[in-house]
């Protein structure tokens, strides 16, 4: 298992793991190559395993916040603490790039990924009413504020 930044030649893997995570609300190729080619704040990170990508996930460096834009892991794959290793890492990067905070919605029916994020330290701030356009679906806005990565934020 690799964690490393995405390049613009993972795209295609990166839509296998977006159609399967997120069959009624996924991005576009396109969005993904502007992210990976066109945004300066885009940071996009996969968990590459033997069998090619297996996670994705993309972040945006704004100043002193990290806001997480997507996460997804191909569902025979999850379950395996893949997802928190990716996240950790991202969290990682963020602090690295001077990142204090760090945010993210999440479906409010999405009790695993509410619970990783919890563990993680995030904390339920609001609520997104009818955020999410497939189903209209409201979110939590989670935000994880001081140490992003480490007990603490010097670590």
């Amino acid at each position: 298992m690799v964690l490393r930044p995405l390049g613009l030649d993972d795209i295609e893997d990166v839509m296998k793991v977006e159609h399967a995570c997120f069959p009624t609300s996924h991005w576009s190729i396109r969005d993904f190559v502007h992210e990976v080619t066109s945004n300066p704040f885009a940071h996009y990170y996969c968990l590459d395993e033997e069998d090619g990508i297996t996670g994705v996930l993309g972040m945006w460096f704004t100043y002193e916040n990290a806001t997480v834009t997507t996460i997804g892991i191909l569902p025979g794959h999850r379950d395996r603490g893949k997802a928190r290793a990716l996240l950790t890492y991202g969290l990682k990067e963020a602090h690295e790039h001077g990142c204090l905070s760090c945010d993210l919605e999440v479906r409010i029916s999405n009790e695993a990924a509410i619970h990783l994020y919890e563990s993680l330290g995030f904390k339920n701030k609001a609520i997104r009413k009818n955020y999410y356009a497939d189903n209209h679906e409201d979110a939590y806005l989670m935000v994880k504020e001081g140490g992003l990565y480490g007990n603490d934020i010097s670590d």
